[in-house]
């Protein structure tokens, strides 16, 4: 929806929000869905779904959006340019959405991975300390990087 937001109002501050916290992930998982169609193999785990026939065909279909939405994003940056209040504004945000995932979300969901990366919880690190820990890693070891490469590129 953050997209249609973005598109509609041209704001490069929103389009630059969803870059940091989407863009180097889906390059992740792209990276992931690719070799696992090559060679059968996942590198990451991130996209080990796509591959597994109890999930649905649709819910497979869905999740090709992870093809486009790095390049719709990166021409969206393109056209507008990048914001460099993004840091912050999405580093702010993430603080809000996170805790609202581990509270308000099914743990079956583990929405964001506030419960552990994959399909199964973390067990080495107590839950809160393990959501306060993410809490601070995203910004840090994703947004921080994709700051600026962002910033270096559509500044």
């Amino acid at each position: 929806m953050s997209i249609v937001a973005a598109l509609w109002l041209e704001s490069p501050l929103i389009t630059s929000m969803m870059a940091l916290a989407v863009v180097l992930l889906d390059v992740a998982w792209n990276l992931d869905f690719f070799v696992g169609v090559i060679s059968g193999k996942s590198i990451t785990g991130l996209s080990n779904y796509m591959f597994n026939p109890k999930i649905s065909r649709t819910i497979r279909a869905i999740s090709l959006f992870h093809i486009v939405f790095p390049v719709l994003l990166l021409w969206m940056l393109s056209r507008l340019g990048y914001d460099r209040r993004a840091f912050v504004a999405q580093t702010l945000l993430s603080w809000i959405v996170l805790p609202a995932s581990y509270f308000l979300a099914p743990r079956s969901e583990n929405i964001n991975w506030v419960y552990g990366f994959g399909g199964k919880p973390q067990q080495w690190l107590p839950a809160p300390l393990y959501l306060l820990l993410l809490m601070i890693l995203f910004p840090l070891l994703v947004y921080l990087p994709s700051h600026f490469l962002l910033q270096m590129f559509f500044g």
